[in-house]
């Protein structure tokens, strides 16, 4: 199993995690390349030298020879119900584009990361949380060299578009953030930490599957080592 981030792939690429982590990944030296897969053009991306966009209106048009040569595929694709606008569109983006992804990296040598959610579980009568415990199930069915799958809280940055339950939540936990404990299950992480756990355990993971629950990745400290 690969340790080494040579060529990597990113889809979710525009999003507050995977815009942090092409710039993660842009960093690290030993990785040649990445491919972040977008649907127009970056202009932040373009000012990366490592950095290639392969730019597709529908990211069901990804294919096997788009995938092939890479050692790590990264997945942050995301979307929230009023974004996607139905249940069927958030279903259409975060289990049938995400599964599809996975579906092309079956009996290749890449480590596959996936950034899921906290409370995934597809017996949930949680909507958000029954498709992201749908997908990791069936992530797990398929036949991948390496699987690492993150569950954060809530993502604490600025989003691309408004997401105002989340600027509540955000704020109202700048408010009771020193009354919590420094392990508390819940607590909100960042786009960074989250970015910087997909680049760690992409290099250290050497089980075929594992699931990094919110407190792992609030543990990972930035220099790569649990505190």
């Amino acid at each position: 199993m690969t340790k080494t981030i040579n060529k990597a792939i990113v889809i979710g690429a525009t999003g507050l995690v995977g815009r942090t982590l092409v710039h993660a990944l842009h960093q690290l030296e030993q990785c040649q390349s990445i491919t972040a897969v977008v649907r127009h053009s970056v202009t932040e991306f373009e000012n990366l030298a490592k950095v290639q966009q392969l730019i597709l209106e529908d990211f069901l048009l990804l294919n096997d020879e788009d995938v092939n040569g890479h050692s790590h595929a990264f997945s942050c694709l995301g979307t929230t119900l009023k974004k996607a606008g139905s249940k069927q569109n958030f279903y259409d983006i975060d289990f049938e584009i995400n599964a599809h992804f996975a579906d092309l990296l079956q009996d290749k040598p890449i480590h596959y990361i996936l950034v899921s959610a906290l409370g995934a579980n597809p017996k949930s009568w949680v909507f958000y949380n029954h498709v992201k415990g749908e997908l990791e199930d069936y992530i797990q069915s398929l036949n991948l060299a390496q699987v690492s799958i993150l569950r954060p809280s809530l993502l604490l940055g600025v989003h691309s578009e408004p997401r105002i339950l989340e600027q509540t939540a955000q704020l109202a936990y700048a408010k009771l953030s020193n009354f919590l404990p420094q392990t508390f299950k819940y607590k909100p992480v960042t786009a960074e930490q989250v970015a910087h756990t997909m680049v760690e355990v992409a290099q250290s993971q050497t089980e075929a599957f594992q699931i990094y629950d919110n407190l792992s990745i609030q543990q990972y400290s930035l220099n790569g080592e649990k505190k």
